[in-house]
């Protein structure tokens, strides 16, 4: 079971990039999901998420009108699409998948992927 992301690197401020996230293992269909990010000497924040109920999506107020995060069940992939990039969007990217079992809702999280962003 295991959460892998690609697609993260060095851009211009302004500029865009998209992080992908392929899960194996499981199904992500079943899993509510999200991005998260870590910038250096900072706490991990919650970017954005798609609720398991309704498909309904949630965004941080800093990245709200710029990030775009999708599903494709298909590929069992889950993206997060980067317009309008700002200096303070660099960080490390995780996605996260949530689930529930008996014991509880649980968590797989993404290695992480840096994205900088040149001001």
């Amino acid at each position: 079971v295991q959460l892998v992301e690609s697609g993260g690197g060095l851009v211009q401020a302004g500029g865009s990039l998209r992080v992908s996230c392929a899960a194996s293992g499981f199904t992500l269909d079943y899993y509510a999901i999200g991005w998260f990010r870590q910038a250096p000497g900072k706490e991990r924040e919650g970017v954005s998420c798609i609720s398991l109920s309704d498909g309904s999506t949630f965004y941080a107020d800093s990245v709200k009108g710029r990030f775009t995060i999708s599903r494709d069940n298909a590929k069992n992939t889950m993206y997060l699409q980067m317009n309008s990039l700002k200096h303070e969007d660099t960080a490390v990217y995780y996605c996260n998948a949530r689930g529930s079992g008996m014991r509880g809702p649980f968590d797989y999280w993404g290695q992480g992927t840096q994205v900088t962003v040149a001001s």
